[in-house]
């Protein structure tokens, strides 16, 4: 739809017409010497009278234009574009993810192939992190110590692809759980939102830090935050034989779940992975409708440049 910012600066469209009309111009007084009649008619034939007039009104019509365009430029000829907002939900949700040296073994497969289980957590979480439009999310990355990736922020496409980026090692090789969550609810301890989340993914056992995971969790149901857990890997302690490596301790994973009020999910493939995504699209969700923004495109500048474009025409005429 196209408007105007401020029509009644159209108003002033017809003033320069009005102030000629309303001042009069001063009278010229010209000197000038007698000549004889034959010789004032010849220099009057050679005078080109005709040309000078068209000049004259080509110049006065150039200027018109120019105010014209320069009026019409100051009222702000814009057009409506009512776009899709972002409908902001009131949730800080914190994604923890493990980035231990066990996330680099390829028992996991996707496409009919084989694939690391970094690489399905990766496709499936930026996925996961695309749909949180409303949320406030950050990104932890743990593995002996834990790091911010990305603090709280709407723009989920950045943490998305923070999340695809995610390398093992850059957090050292063992799993620190408690410093994970912990890095995560000092984050959260400031937050004013009404509903603060996390969600933890694990593919090991707590073997760093000096903090017990299940203290944390209680520290989480002291502040109220709600933990949702994932237990990667398709052999847990339980099932996995004495010595095994590359288990998950699905049990610690389910108490900091209930002990915080959240849900405790195992996930054994890709398939399952994104089941639980889903899941906690529905446990935690959005409100997808948006709201209507009125966002303006503005031209101004296209009458501001022919009018600039007409002012440079009209100087080389009188040079």
């Amino acid at each position: 739809m196209f408007e105007l910012a401020d029509p009644w600066v159209l108003l002033a469209l017809p003033l320069p017409f009005v102030i000629v009309r309303l001042v009069k111009p001063r009278p010229v007084f010209e000197r000038g010497f007698p000549v004889p009649d034959r010789i004032g008619g010849m220099l009057m034939a050679a005078s080109p009278q005709n040309k000078a007039e068209t000049r004259f009104l080509a110049d006065h019509l150039i200027l018109w234009i120019i105010w014209a365009l320069t009026i019409f430029a100051l009222s702000g000829p814009r057009e409506l574009q009512p776009v899709s907002a972002l409908k902001v939900s009131g949730r800080d949700l914190a994604i923890v993810l493990d980035l231990s040296g066990s996330m680099v073994r390829d028992d996991f497969h996707l496409d009919g192939r084989q694939i690391t289980r970094l690489e399905a957590v990766t496709r499936v979480g930026s996925e996961f992190a695309r749909r949180r439009a409303g949320d406030r999310v950050a990104l932890i990355v743990f593995g002996s110590e834990a790091y911010f990736a990305t603090p709280f922020t709407f723009d989920t496409e950045a943490v998305a692809r923070r999340i695809e980026e995610a390398t093992i090692g850059i957090s050292g090789r063992a799993t620190n759980i408690s410093d994970g969550l912990g890095l995560a609810l000092k984050r959260l301890a400031n937050s004013k939102a009404a509903s603060r989340v996390v969600i933890l993914l694990s593919d090991g056992v707590n073997n760093a830090g000096a903090t017990n995971p299940s203290g944390v969790a209680e520290l989480a149901a002291e502040m109220g935050v709600r933990v949702h857990t994932i237990a990667l890997g398709p052999k847990d302690l339980q099932s996995a034989e004495l010595g095994e490596r590359g288990v998950v301790d699905a049990v610690t994973l389910r108490a900091i779940a209930e002990v915080s009020s959240g849900e405790a999910f195992r996930v054994k493939t890709t398939d399952d992975l994104i089941e639980v995504t889903q899941a906690l699209d529905r446990l935690e969700a959005t409100d997808r409708t948006g709201l209507t923004a009125e966002v303006h495109r503005s031209f101004w500048t296209w009458p501001a440049a022919m009018a600039a474009a007409l002012a440079l025409l009209a100087a080389w005429r009188q040079a």
